[in-house]
């Protein structure tokens, strides 16, 4: 029986847009490890037949839904990138939401420790639930360029992004762990590795 001594410990990991977080995760998740993606706890509260969905159809219409009742994602972002009171509101209501899956999944993890994947973990304060946070970074550049091949979007949106997103510096100051992200996938599975390594010899994420 898993008692608290012996509950799996949370690693954060964050970066910002185009940094790798997610080829990390995958990594980490490829060697055993319970992952928990922000991202994916974002996209199952609003999946049709949930009360977030016909709130946010409620206050928008449906110009916000697709075809096929699902949320028009990209309408969405149009909304909360172009007018911050709106994207207070639906932090409102999607937030809390967001977090009690994220908490629920964690709680299901049986590793030795549970990594938690979220853009947003310095700006929403999610690294709270964390006990160390991992920072995959890479120059703002090079994450410019991944995005606009990635994405095929503008350089006006991947700047709105960034905007939006918390700095380097902010993110950098809280890590305990950083993970430069600039060269291929090689090279960042190698570090992910050695970092998995190392976190199997911590308890509550702590040295």
């Amino acid at each position: 029986m898993t008692t608290a001594v012996d509950k799996p410990w949370v690693l954060g990991l964050t970066g910002g847009i185009a940094s790798g977080k997610s080829a990390a995760a995958q990594r980490f998740a490829e060697l055993g490890v319970h992952v928990v993606d922000a991202d994916q706890a974002s996209r199952w509260v609003v999946e049709p037949g949930r009360p977030a969905l016909a709130a946010l159809a409620e206050r928008y219409g449906a110009a916000l839904l697709q075809a096929d009742g699902s949320l028009d994602r990209g309408a969405l972002r149009k909304v909360i990138f172009e007018d911050a009171q709106e994207r207070r509101w639906v932090e409102a209501l999607l937030h809390p939401l967001i977090a009690e899956e994220i908490a629920r999944s964690l709680a299901s993890a049986t590793s030795p420790y549970a990594v938690f994947v979220s853009p947003l973990m310095v700006e929403s304060g999610q690294y709270r639930i964390t006990q160390r946070l991992l920072v995959v970074d890479a120059p703002e550049a090079v994450r410019v360029v991944r995005t606009l091949l990635r994405d095929h979007t503008t350089p006006e949106q991947v700047q709105a992004i960034l905007k939006a997103q918390a700095s380097r510096e902010q993110r950098l100051a809280l890590a305990d762990d950083v993970l430069v992200n600039d060269r291929d996938l090689a090279w960042l599975h190698s570090e992910v590795e050695r970092l998995h390594t190392f976190y199997l010899t911590l308890r509550g994420g702590r040295e």
